[in-house]
């Protein structure tokens, strides 16, 4: 009996409870108005979760791959590599050769060697050729297009400052009294097109070698490519 009064009890507790939160305002955020009545069933509010929510996991970001001098991107097919070759000339050593239709650049050496550069030339109608010589030597130059060039391309920097992201690259080597140069480039993909303005580029690499290599008053010997459109001796106007 006494078993069936504590039920009956504890049944009346709990019909007790269930009409105080029928009558009371819903709100989450307050604690239960009967936390000794285990059996009751807690909001989902106030049920403790069994873990914290995760946020859904992002793509992980992949970096483009740069056209720089060590990538595989810049990577040079093999006959345009820097390499020492057969070649007869009777030029003296230390003469450079352009041979522009076929994109070399030859410095003699000597006994029918000579080290041989892969680079890029002047496009339709910006070919030349001539006999030129080393006049200046300069290390990461800075850039002033010519006004030949601020006429076809006006948006061009009126001077652009030497660095990596300057065109001549690092080294120049200015031919003569004429607008052109041997010069290095932050585009390797260009060695072996016909895509300048008449200059002659080589990558940073291989235009830092020849530039250890060549002495300012070297002879210059550009010839001409018969296939496109030559604008004579490379001289202004």
């Amino acid at each position: 009996m006494t078993h069936l009064r504590l039920t009956g009890r504890a049944a009346a507790m709990a019909t007790v409870a269930i009409v105080a939160l029928a009558a009371g305002p819903a709100n989450a955020t307050q604690p239960l108005p009967f936390p000794f009545l285990p059996f009751l069933p807690q909001p989902a509010a106030m049920q403790p979760m069994a873990y914290a929510p995760t946020e859904p996991s992002l793509p992980s970001v992949q970096a483009a791959p740069q056209d720089d001098e060590g990538s595989p991107a810049a990577e040079l097919p093999a006959r345009l590599k820097r390499q020492i070759v057969s070649y007869a000339t009777r030029e003296a050593p230390g003469t450079i050769i352009i041979d522009t239709p076929n994109t070399y650049l030859y410095y003699v050496l000597g006994n029918g060697r000579a080290l041989r550069y892969g680079i890029g030339v002047g496009r339709d109608g910006f070919t030349w050729s001539g006999t030129q010589s080393i006049t200046k030597k300069a290390e990461w130059p800075d850039w002033t297009p010519p006004p030949e060039m601020i006429a076809r391309q006006p948006y061009l920097p009126r001077h652009m400052a030497g660095g990596p992201g300057n065109p001549l690259g690092a080294r120049a080597m200015y031919l003569g009294g004429t607008i052109y140069r041997i010069h290095g480039t932050n585009a390797p993909s260009t060695i072996g097109t016909h895509v300048s303005s008449g200059c002659i580029r080589l990558t940073n690499d291989d235009v830092s070698d020849l530039y250890s290599r060549v002495s300012v008053g070297a002879k210059v010997i550009v010839l001409p490519d018969f296939r496109r459109a030559d604008n004579g001796g490379g001289r202004r106007g």
